[in-house]
C-alpha cells in the first residue's frame, strides 16, 4: 500500500495495508500468498488460476496500478523526485504534438499530482543527468534511461517496426545519412530546421506524403528511430534538438551491456504489467507495442517466475494475468480528466472491457462526423467514467472553453459539481483565469454545467 501523501511509486513491493485486500486466496500485494506449481507443455507454461476477481475488484487493480484511485496529494511542491517516481510507476509518457488543451504528456502528470510546474518534464528531458529521454515505445515517448536500453531490438529491426518513410531512408537517402550524422557529431544539438537550411542546396524539400518532410527531417527521424541520435531537448516551438545518444544518455546507462533481444521483451512486457496492474497479454504487449511470438514467451516467463499471477474476471473470456506487485482497494476515491493519450485510455478494447467506454480520438475524423468533439477527455470519477468533455484552453482570452459535455452514467448532479471543480483546477493550473461553456456548447452535461460555473 502506498502511504497517502507519499510521492507516486513508493512503497511498491511493501506489505498491504489495511485497504487493501484479498481475493480468492491470493495476496493482492507484494508475492501471492502461494503460488501455483507450473505446468508445462510443448507451447507455454500454464499454472492453475489462483483467484478470481469481480469486474470491480478489477478495475481498482488497474486504477492503483496507475495511481488514480484516491485523492491527489495537497499540499507542498511537486517535486522532480515525485516527477520521476510517477514516470517509474507509468512506464512513459505519450508524446504528442497537439496543443488545444495543453502537451500530451504533461496531462497525465496533473491527472495523477494536480497542478505542478509544467517545466518539470522539459527539465528532465533537456537537462543533464537526464531522468526522461524520448524513444519510439507506444508511439513517441519519454521514458527512463534505463528503459531506453530495452529498446534496442526495434532499433536494429526499424525495416519491420518503423514505417516506410523511415524505413526506406537507406535505400533513397543513403549518401544523405552519413553526412546528416557527421553534421549532428559537429553541430549538435539541431533541429530539422537547421540541417534542412544546410543541405537545402542539394535536397530542396519537395511535398510529398502526409507529413511532407524535407529530406533532412527523413534523415533525422530514421537516425532518431535507430537510435543513433536523439532529441537533447525541445526547442519553445516544440521542435526536436537532435543530438548523438551517446551524449544525451547518462554515462552509466551508457555502461550498461547490452539486453539480448529476448531479455528486452520481457522486461518490456513486465513494465507493462506491472504499470496496467491486471490484463491480457495484448494489454501488455500494447503498452510499449511489441508484437510477435516474444509477447506469449516473456509472458510465459513471467507466469513462471511468478511474476505474473493467472486470475480470471468475470465475463472475461480471455487469459488474464495480476502483476505480483498489484494491489486493490476497498473503493476508489480518485478524480481525474484523462487525456486521450493517457496510459489507462491506451488499449480501446481494455478500457472498454473494465468500465464499458467507447472512446475514440476524434481529431482526425471531419468536424460534421465527430460524435463528442475535437480534443475530448473522459471524466474519471471514483472506479467509473461519469462524463467526457471536449475542451479547449483560449489563452488570448484566458479561458478555459467547454465546447461539449457528456454524461456518461445516471448521477449528473454528482458528476457536474465533480466535473466543475475538476475544471477549475485544470485551469489553475493551465495559468486561465475562467472556464467557459457556450451557449452552443454541445452534450447533456453542458446545460447544467453552465449553470454551475455560473454561481
Amino acid at each position: 500500500m502506498i502511504a497517502a501523501g507519499a510521492p507516486p511509486g513508493a512503497g511498491r513491493g511493501s506489505v498491504p495495508g489495511a485497504d487493501d485486500v484479498s481475493v480468492g486466496g491470493a495476496r493482492m500485494g507484494g508475492m501471492p500468498a502461494s503460488r501455483p506449481s507450473p505446468v508445462r507443455t510443448a507451447s507455454s507454461v500454464a499454472p492453475r488460476t489462483t483467484a478470481t476477481l469481480s469486474l470491480a475488484q478489477a478495475r481498482r487493480v488497474a486504477l492503483r496500478a496507475q495511481g488514480l484511485d484516491r485523492p491527489r496529494r495537497t499540499g507542498g511542491t511537486v517535486t522532480m523526485r515525485h516527477l520521476e517516481a510517477l514516470v517509474e510507476r507509468l512506464g512513459l509518457l505519450q508524446i504528442d504534438s497537439v496543443n488545444v488543451l495543453a502537451r500530451a504528456h504533461l496531462v497525465p502528470v496533473f491527472s495523477r499530482l494536480g497542478p505542478y510546474d509544467a517545466g518539470l518534464v522539459p527539465r528532465a528531458a533537456g537537462v543533464a543527468p537526464r531522468r526522461l529521454v524520448e524513444a519510439w515505445a507506444h508511439q513517441a515517448s519519454y521514458v527512463p534511461p534505463r528503459t531506453y536500453r530495452l529498446l534496442g531490438w526495434r532499433q536494429r529491426a526499424y525495416l519491420e517496426e518503423s514505417w516506410g518513410m523511415i524505413a526506406d531512408v537507406p535505400l533513397r537517402h543513403a549518401a544523405v545519412v552519413a553526412e546528416v550524422l557527421d553534421l549532428v557529431r559537429a553541430r549538435g544539438p539541431v533541429t530539422a530546421r537547421e540541417v534542412h537550411a544546410v543541405l537545402e542546396h542539394a535536397h530542396p524539400h519537395v511535398r510529398e506524403g502526409w507529413w511532407s518532410w524535407s529530406v533532412a527531417k527523413r534523415v533525422l527521424e530514421f537516425l532518431f528511430f535507430t537510435g543513433q541520435v536523439t532529441a537533447a531537448s525541445r526547442n519553445a516551438a516544440f521542435e526536436r534538438c537532435y543530438d548523438l545518444t551517446e551524449r544525451v544518455l547518462p554515462p552509466e546507462v551508457l555502461a550498461m551491456p547490452e539486453p539480448s533481444d529476448a531479455d528486452a521483451v520481457r522486461e518490456l512486457v513486465e513494465i507493462g504489467a506491472r504499470a496496467h496492474g491486471i490484463g491480457t497479454v495484448r494489454c501488455f504487449a500494447d503498452y510499449f507495442r511489441v508484437r510477435g511470438p516474444a509477447v506469449r514467451r516473456a509472458v510465459d516467463e513471467l507466469v513462471e517466475s511468478g511474476t505474473l499471477v493467472p486470475v480470471e474476471v468475470e465475463g472475461w473470456a480471455r487469459p488474464t494475468y495480476l502483476h505480483r506487485d498489484a494491489t486493490t482497494a476497498r473503493r476508489a476515491e480518485g478524480r481525474a480528466l484523462l487525456s486521450p493519450f493517457d496510459p489507462l485510455v491506451f488499449e480501446r478494447s481494455r478500457l472498454e472491457a473494465l468500465f464499458d467506454v467507447r472512446y475514440r480520438i476524434e481529431i482526425y475524423v471531419p468536424a460534421p462526423q465527430r460524435t463528442y468533439g475535437y480534443y475530448v477527455l473522459p471524466f474519471l470519477l471514483g472506479d467509473r467514467f461519469a462524463a467526457r468533455v471536449d475542451l479547449k484552453a483560449d489563452r488570448a482570452a484566458r479561458r478555459l472553453l467547454v465546447p461539449g459535455a457528456f454524461a456518461e452514467d445516471a448521477s449528473p448532479a454528482t458528476t457536474v459539481d465533480e466535473l466543475v471543480d475538476e475544471l477549475r483546477l485544470l485551469a489553475t493550473w493551465l495559468d486561465l483565469d475562467d472556464v467557459v461553456v457556450p451557449a452552443d456548447a454541445r452534450g447533456d452535461l453542458a446545460p447544467a454545467l453552465r449553470g454551475e460555473l455560473a454561481r
